[in-house]
Parts: structure tokens; sequence; C-alpha cells
């Protein structure tokens, strides 16, 4: 089974919604991996942060193709990278900056509309679809829409203006739709029952637990930028107590030792 088909086969589990820690380099790829996830992704956040980019499509998009790349060939499972809005608005540039991720062999990729209107990306998603048609790709689409993140309409509207979305995406060929900020139980209730895309959300505060998401109907759940965000807080209270006191005894602490993560890398060639 190809990776692409494998991975909309998760989005159809009985048991539970997908699970995707999201990493923004290929040894956290391998890690994730190497603890039983069933497929990676990627964090736009994370991603550029790493890089030295803020997050918000300004990373160069030959950056993301490396790193896709990279993560595809150091991994077995499927494998999904964070497109932004596709670093251009433009949909003919948009497919043009796709075809280096789309060679390098993932299963999925998230498009965003941010506050751009639904035009712009449901365009944009037939451009991609026509574009790895044309290379005899399958990928995986995940709409994502600011609807709740963004504040794009009042709340008394804001699950009917994101299932219009949905339909406008599902339209232009969207295999998933993403909701992120999308937490309270009604409303996640009838934007899944209202779409047929699988409904993606974002790991959010007030969130309930995946079990109770499950039966709500969601097929899908990401961690987002939330492992970066966490990382790179423990690394500044690590260097800043480094820096203040000179201590050693820190990195004898909450560590992974070093056998442990050269093996992780074992069989890289």
């Amino acid at each position: 089974m190809s990776r692409t088909r494998a991975f909309r086969a998760l989005h159809s589990s009985p048991d539970q919604p997908l699970l995707l820690p999201n990493i923004w380099d290929v040894g956290g790829a391998k890690l994730v991996e190497s603890l039983g996830a069933k497929a990676v992704a990627t964090t736009s956040a994370g991603v550029a942060w790493s890089l030295g980019y803020p997050d918000g499509n300004r990373l160069p998009v030959e950056q993301q193709a490396r790193l896709a790349e990279g993560i595809v060939k150091a991994v077995k499972i499927p494998v999904s990278i964070d497109m932004e809005a596709g670093y251009s608005d433009d949909p003919a540039t948009v497919g043009e900056n796709l075809k280096a991720v789309l060679n390098a062999g993932v299963a999925g990729i998230n498009i965003e509309d941010g506050t751009d209107q639904p035009a712009l990306l449901a365009k944009k998603i037939e451009t991609i679809k026509r574009v790895a048609s044309s290379m005899s790709v399958d990928v995986f689409v995940n709409a994502r829409t600011d609807v709740y993140l963004q504040n794009l309409a009042p709340d008394e509207k804001k699950a009917e203006e994101t299932l219009a979305r949905a339909a406008i995406y599902r339209s232009a060929g969207a295999d998933g739709l993403f909701v992120p900020a999308l937490a309270e139980l009604t409303q996640i209730a009838k934007i899944t029952v209202g779409t047929e895309l699988p409904v993606n959300l974002l790991a959010w505060p007030g969130l309930p637990k995946v079990g109770n998401l499950r039966k709500l109907g969601v097929r899908r759940l990401s961690a987002g930028s939330g492992i970066a965000q966490i990382i790179w807080q423990h690394v500044a209270e690590i260097t800043k107590s480094f820096l203040a006191e000179g201590n050693s005894e820190l990195f004898s602490q909450d560590y992974m030792g070093h056998a442990q993560l050269q093996g992780l890398f074992a069989d890289a060639k």
C-alpha cells in the first residue's frame, strides 16, 4: 500500500482519531516514528522558527522542499507537510511551489485560507490537484480554514461559515478539513455532521479528550506548534540557568541518552 493510501485510511479508523505529532526536523520525525506514531506532520511555526524565520508564509519554499525530502527518506510512515498558504497568492505559483514537495513523496499537505477569501484557497486546491495529477502523484490535501482561529465570523455564525467553506473546498478537491481553535462540543458536532470531509482539530485548551472527539465524529487531532513551543521554553529555561550558574548538573536530569539517540539514526544512509 502506498503511503498516501495508508494516510487516507488512517482518517477512517473507527477506533480513534488519527493523532498527529507535529515536528520540525528530520530527527523529530525519526523520534515520533520510534514512539509508535502512525504518521508524522510538520508544524509550519516550528519549521519556520528552527530555520530562523517567523511563521506566516515567510519560509523560502526551497527550504521547505529540502525538509520534506529529508523527512520522507528518513521514515517509513506517511508524512504530511504544512505548506501554510502555499507561499504565494497566485494559484499557479502555488502549484509550482508544490512540485518539489510532491516529488519528495509526501502523503499529504496542509494549505490554509487565513484571512483570504475562500475562492482563493479553492483555486489553489484545484491547481494543486491538477499539478499532482500531471505528475501521477496522489496527495491528501487538508484544507485549513481559520474561521475560528482568526475570528472571521460572529460566534453564532462560525459553524455555518465553516461548513460553507468546507463545501467550497471539497468541490475544489480537498480531502480533509482542518478547523483550528474549534473546541466547543455542539459546534464540533455540527461541523462533523455537516461535511463529508474528515474533520481535523488542533489540540486546544478546553478540547474534549480523544474518546469524546471520536464520538463526535472527529477524524484527526494535530499537536500543531504545541510541542515546539514547549521544547523552546525548556531550552530557554535550561540555557538561562546554565548562563547564570554554569551548573553542569543540569545535564544529568531529564535527558535522553546518547546511545538511545544514536540508535534512532543507526540505519541512516
